[in-house]
């Protein structure tokens, strides 16, 4: 484990920070603002801002976060109060609850998504036709 000053704080007021890639942080860690890895982390992961996961950077633990993006590697469950992004070249394993959630094409998932939803005109049948018409609620969206 790397000793030292990890976290830089970037000169912007939102109070960014970031966790090099020679860095190796085992243990829970807690912010304000947000938090950029580009190493690795072995434990909870828990920032007040945007968290985000580069593409040398490790994260094996759970996050919370306003909202998460991962370009690298990410083994643990994942709750944000806003969008989940899984960027292309990004592995993911673990359950992902957010706002929205967006996985680009070429990212690796492996997991249950859960978010808030409103289902398109086109995707409901009337009943009769293959099959019950979803609830009313189901309509509106609801935790998947």
């Amino acid at each position: 484990m790397s000793r030292g000053s990890t976290m830089h704080r970037s000169s912007s007021s939102d109070e960014a920070h970031l966790l090099g890639r020679t860095v190796k942080v085992r243990g829970r860690v807690t912010g304000d603002g947000d938090l950029r890895v580009e190493g690795t982390i072995e434990g909870d992961v828990r920032v007040s801002g945007e968290l985000t996961i580069g593409t040398s950077g490790v994260v094996t633990g759970q996050t919370n976060a306003q909202a998460v993006v991962v370009e690298g590697n990410l083994q643990g469950d994942v709750q944000a109060v806003g969008e989940i992004a899984i960027r292309a070249g990004a592995r993911v394993e673990g359950n992902l609850s957010g706002a929205t959630v967006a996985l680009d094409e070429g990212a690796s998932f492996d997991g249950r998504i859960d978010t808030d939803f409103e289902l398109p005109d086109d995707l409901m049948s009337p009943a009769g036709e293959g099959g019950a018409r979803p609830s009313r609620d189901a309509r509106r969206g609801g935790r998947r």
